[in-house]
């Protein structure tokens, strides 16, 4: 069996989901340390043919606590001003009716935690996208948090049942094919491949959140999009 296992984020880039399209069984990686800076409560769209940032607000986060232990803001009005600014970004674009009203729904629900949402959003995503991969996470499924790194990562792969564990390129300097082929795993590593798509932009942006390739693509293209990536075996 193929797995992947990743922190959530919440509306990640393709690489993501063809990291998850990839697999079999998905584990989101939600028992360690929240990254401050990091990609878990934010991500770049395309506003006035431009990247913009956007943010989910948390309330005290710090780099001490876990991904599941990060809290949302109490105050609601990011949401107001999230969904305000995918419309001012994306409401001539020709999948914005469909779309938006998928993101919509994910944001208005209660969600306490960052974590909570991101897996919920991700797993909406994949399902829009029809891909089969079974999720879980970490703190629920494989709670040996003392363990830590390729150790970690390890175990996971083991208790799992994987036969192969697949990363994605940005990872391959953090795990030794050595370490994984004791423990009769095969380590593989994933090259996203960015093919250009129509955006409202005089030049391609490339890498920005799966919102901008769900707004400007029909769920076949998205789907041929997710197709371009190599694995690399180690």
């Amino acid at each position: 069996m193929r797995i992947a296992i990743m922190q959530p984020y919440a509306f990640p880039y393709l690489g993501y989901f063809q990291l998850i399209s990839a697999v079999e069984k998905f584990i989101f990686l939600d028992d360690v340390s929240y990254i401050k800076k990091g990609w878990i409560n934010r991500n770049r769209i395309l506003l006035n043919g431009r990247e913009h940032m956007f943010t989910i607000p948390l309330r005290d986060a710090s780099q001490n606590k876990l991904i599941s232990e990060t809290l949302i803001s109490y105050d609601h009005k990011w949401k107001e001003k999230l969904l305000r600014t995918l419309y001012n970004a994306y409401h001539k674009s020709p999948y914005y009716d469909s779309i938006y009203s998928m993101i919509e729904s994910l944001i208005n629900q209660q969600h306490v935690d960052i974590n909570s949402f991101a897996q919920k959003s991700t797993i909406a995503i994949s399902n829009y996208l029809n891909l089969q991969t079974v999720f879980t996470n970490s703190s629920q499924s494989y709670p040996q948090s003392a363990l830590q790194g390729q150790e970690r990562i390890i175990d996971i792969c083991r208790t799992a049942g994987a036969t192969t564990y697949v990363n994605l390129w940005g990872g391959r300097e953090l795990y030794k094919q050595e370490n994984f082929r004791h423990n009769g795993i095969v380590l593989a590593f994933l090259e996203p491949h960015f093919i250009n798509y129509p955006q409202p932009a005089e030049s391609f942006v490339a890498g920005l959140s799966i919102i901008d390739i769900l707004m400007n693509n029909s769920p076949a293209s998205a789907a041929t999009l997710l197709k371009n990536y190599t694995l690399h075996y180690e």
